[in-house]
């Protein structure tokens, strides 16, 4: 990760009570530079302390924040009032608390989709986006992910793992079965749906660092627990979103300055979802990564993230 910026630690952290539920934010850099807010994806992983460093810190006030019931928020894992509603109304809230007029806004995967989302709802205080591993949140997305015709064509042997803990006429609705077991009342059931999760997305995601979960003893974390618990929840519910609403939403903020960054690689968001993204924003560039696959990793990726938020300071006029 040597493209990133240098370590750095938060000036202010904050614990902000909404509804029944305590978020956890802080703000890094410069106290007087321009806001840049970092969203996590997920839903449900939190923020990490490296997030920190893909942007100039002498620029930028980096602003992170962990989403309802993630990382640092508390309830842990907690469901009720966590929609995506819900998301896009703490972090306005967070803004107007905070003094900021416009904010630039960077998210990857699900973090993406909540940035388009919430430029789409608040246009005019979005000054800028950028994007990794673009989500679209449609019914292909989810099918590519866990259905029939997808993915698991790629991994069959390792959907077998997911297939262990669900009966034949569950597997007609593996996102509905799984979420089933792990809001129900069976721990055991719980933390089975959890590690089946665990090893399908690590292995799809990560594939390069897979480790077989038949040689996986140690116990499952609560931490994995509530972010299985929180992304199947958004997941068996669309995301709380109508069918293609972040497309159709973009009809709204195309003329905010936009960058795309999608790795060839991913398997968990085709880079289709990224083009189809770059067609509705004719005030987007499009880069794609060729050796990069879904995460924030690797120095190809790392470096294009980093000279997006470097380009951006030159669009924004906050550097000559």
């Amino acid at each position: 990760m040597d493209a990133l910026y240098p370590e750095l630690e938060p000036f202010k952290t904050h614990q902000l009570g909404r509804d029944k539920h305590s978020l956890y934010f802080e703000e890094c850099g410069n106290p007087s530079g321009f806001a840049v807010l970092f969203l996590h994806g997920g839903p449900g992983s939190g923020c990490r302390a490296y997030h920190r460093r893909f942007f100039n810190p002498a620029i930028y006030r980096i602003i992170l924040v962990d989403q309802r019931g993630s990382g640092r928020s508390s309830p842990q894992g907690e469901l009720n009032h966590n929609t995506t509603c819900h998301l896009l109304d703490d972090l306005e809230f967070i803004r107007t608390t905070l003094g900021i007029d416009r904010w630039l806004v960077f998210g990857g995967s699900w973090g993406a989709t909540l940035a388009l989302l919430l430029a789409q709802a608040h246009p005019h205080r979005v000054a800028g986006l950028i994007l990794r591993g673009t989500f679209l949140a449609r019914e292909t997305d989810l099918d590519w992910f866990f259905g029939e015709g997808g993915v698991r064509k790629i991994y069959p042997e390792a959907w077998l793992h997911v297939a262990e803990v669900l009966s034949a006429e569950e597997l007609a609705d593996p996102i509905g079965a799984l979420y089933k077991q792990i809001i129900g009342e069976d721990e055991l059931a719980q933390r089975r749906a959890s590690r089946a999760l665990d090893s399908w997305s690590s292995r799809v995601t990560v594939p390069e660092l897979f480790v077989d979960p038949q040689a996986q003893n140690e116990p499952v974390t609560h931490e994995a627990l509530n972010a299985a618990r929180i992304g199947l929840h958004y997941a068996a519910n669309h995301y709380f979103l109508a069918e293609n609403a972040v497309l159709e939403g973009c009809k709204c903020i195309r003329h905010i300055p936009t960058r795309i960054i999608h790795g060839r690689r991913d398997l968990v968001c085709p880079v289709e979802s990224a083009t189809s993204l770059h067609r509705q924003l004719p005030n987007s560039s499009l880069r794609i990564i060729e050796n990069a696959g879904h995460v924030a990793s690797g120095e190809e990726m790392i470096s294009a993230l980093v000279e997006a938020t470097d380009q951006m300071a030159i669009t924004l006029a906050l550097v000559k």
